[in-house]
């Protein structure tokens, strides 16, 4: 680990500060709290010994707050959110960048920048890439109605919609552990999730990108202010983009480049990300722009100034995730498995030296395992491991030829006592799985996730344990996060609409059922036929002349409302309506508290 003592990344986080908000919260309409700056004070202290002193200083670093100058004409405000809101004046107003996850924090974020910098309206809008914290606050920076270019890599919509729909109710269930959520803020609670202080819990909106950009060195002029995109699909986020300001020197790396070992694969789940394609990304990022550019942001964290090192930040970034893809396929290819990789692998000394490089969201274990998911999938070829018993009945086997119960807990605890925690987590478990109401066993078990969150660098993992150890106790929060909101359903293509009632049949239930159903949207000129058979639902455009068992004629609008109510009210039916209802008898509700350290 690096030294503690070294505190550069405290003088440029601390750089250009100009001021912050005197108010202790950000509420929404209604008056709930949805950002709460003084819930970090805390951290003003030394570390205690419930935090990993290396994510101690993450998180004071991430509890920063205010606007701050980055260069000439170009503004953050940071500490608002898990991520950042840039704002880059124009001649005649200022582009925003990344309008945060929250209406709420991203209106707080814009007047304290005009509270400082005068009135200056919003004259475009800048997605940096498809994931909810970088545009989810857009309306609280674009008045209802106005006519502001909204910018955004090719795929943006697709992607933005899909990832917060198709498997939103179980990601969000998980993002209660992954950020902590419901936590109680403090030093034995939740302190950060190291890409920033945590989410905000306002509320999620959208607006449809009007320019799409398609191709590297694509340049647009923005209010007078020339911008050059790099494309970057793949990394981060499967639509995302760099840019730069060249008569500022000023390159924004998105979320491809911050003060941390970002995520193959996300604890809540997503698709696995491309550690090769990323690293190249940031190889042609340094080729075409870091010899030109006197500062570097990011949507999350502080800049880096100086083009030395910049290009020294940017190349470190990159071998940090070359070297995990690299070494994990020359581990694999001689046998190895995911968790023995995991195991085995270091980081070369100067990476490990590096804070930029440490591993408070992401880390080397479980970024590892998601390379060797991205190419050899979940079996490692162990005949053993193709055919697993489902963890209940597994755990309740594993205890009995352990000698049962009363034969492991006495073992359990003296492994606990001698800090052998990891084994002790995974012994306990099955007698959690076996028995959930075994109520010794559920608070030992708790106990050893409290130690090993406690003693984790990883936000994330820290979050993970200690949510589950709170679980264990009794303290299960209800899942009111909703990525799904109106803005992104509204979002949604006629495909996709349709592929989130796919998802939801309940295939032996509607194994036997056949039924046409014809949509026809006429404000879309589109006719979609949604045809059940051996419990799929199939969408087509063609089908020959077939009369359907019931023909709906809608818009849009009308659609959604049909999918939300399931009701036909105000909608023109020719055929038998009963065939709806058949269908949505045979829909699944997600659960959306479903159990995750219990069976």
């Amino acid at each position: 680990m690096p030294s503690l003592e070294d505190r550069a990344d405290f003088t440029d986080a601390d750089r250009g500060f100009v001021g912050t908000v005197p108010e202790g919260r950000i509420k929404d309409g209604s008056g709930r709290v949805v950002w709460d700056f003084a819930a970090s004070a805390f951290l003003d202290g030394p570390c205690p010994d419930t935090a990993h002193p290396s994510l101690w200083r993450q998180s004071q670093l991430a509890a920063k707050h205010g606007l701050y100058q980055v260069t000439h004409g170009i503004y953050q405000v940071r500490g608002f959110d898990l991520s950042n809101v840039t704002f880059v004046e124009g001649e005649r107003g200022v582009i925003v960048v990344d309008p945060l996850l929250s209406v709420e924090t991203a209106a707080a974020a814009l007047a304290l920048y005009r509270e400082h910098r005068g009135d200056r309206p919003v004259t475009a809008v800048l997605y940096t890439h498809s994931h909810a914290d970088h545009f989810g606050g857009v309306r609280g920076v674009v008045d209802e109605g106005a006519d502001v270019p909204v910018i955004a890599p090719a795929g943006f919509l697709e992607h933005a919609v899909a990832e917060n729909v198709y498997a939103g109710t179980a990601m969000n269930r998980r993002s209660i552990y992954m950020y902590g959520a419901e936590l109680g803020r403090g030093p034995e609670g939740q302190i950060s999730a190291g890409l920033g202080v945590t989410t905000s819990t306002g509320t999620i909106s959208l607006i449809e990108p009007t320019v799409s950009i398609a191709v590297t060195g694509h340049e647009e002029t923005v209010d007078g202010v020339r911008i050059v995109f790099q494309l970057t699909p793949g990394t981060e986020a499967p639509a995302e983009m760099n840019f730069y300001l060249p008569d500022r020197r000023a390159l924004c790396m998105a979320e491809n480049a911050t003060h941390n070992l970002h995520n193959i694969l996300t604890l809540r789940g997503a698709l696995v990300r491309d550690p090769r394609v990323w690293a190249r990304y940031l190889t042609e990022a340094i080729g075409m722009f870091a010899a030109r550019s006197d500062v570097l942001f990011a949507s999350h964290h502080w800049p880096t100034w100086g083009t030395e090192e910049l290009s020294g930040f940017l190349s470190q970034q990159r071998d940090l995730y070359a070297y995990l893809h690299d070494q994990t396929l020359r581990m694999l290819n001689q046998g190895m498995t995911g968790p023995e990789i995991a195991e085995s692998i270091e980081l070369p000394p100067a990476l490990a030296r590096a804070w930029h490089a440490r591993g408070y969201y992401g880390s080397v274990s479980h970024n590892v395992k998601a390379v060797y998911q991205r190419y050899m999938g979940w079996f490692d070829g162990n005949p053993a491991h193709l055919w697993e018993l489902p963890p209940e009945e597994s755990a309740r086997r594993h205890v009995e030829f352990m000698g049962g119960r009363e034969s492991i807990l006495p073992k359990a605890r003296a492994s606990f006592e001698a800090g052998d925690l990891r084994w002790t987590a995974q012994v306990l478990n099955y007698l959690v799985f076996a028995n959930p109401g075994d109520t010794e066993a559920r608070e030992m078990l708790a106990d050893v996730y409290t130690r090993l969150g406690h003693g984790s660098e990883n936000g994330t993992w820290r979050n993970f344990y200690l949510q589950g150890a709170a679980e264990l106790r009794g303290n299960k929060p209800a899942n009111t996060l909703d990525s799904a909101s109106p803005d992104v359903m509204r979002a949604l293509s006629t495909e996709q609409i349709f592929d989130t009632l796919a998802i939801r049949v309940n295939g032996p239930r509607a194994w036997d059922t056949r039924l046409t159903i014809d949509w026809i949207l006429t404000d879309l000129k589109e006719e979609v036929r949604l045809s059940l058979a051996n419990g799929v639902l199939t969408q087509s455009s063609h089908h020959a002349g077939a009369v359907a068992d019931l023909t709906l004629t809608m818009t849009k609008p009308q659609l959604l409302g049909v999918i939300t109510t399931g009701s036909l009210d105000g909608v023109h039916a020719d055929g038998d309506p009963g065939v709806f209802t058949t269908l949505l008898g045979l829909l699944d509700e997600p659960d959306r508290d479903f159990d995750i350290v219990t069976p």
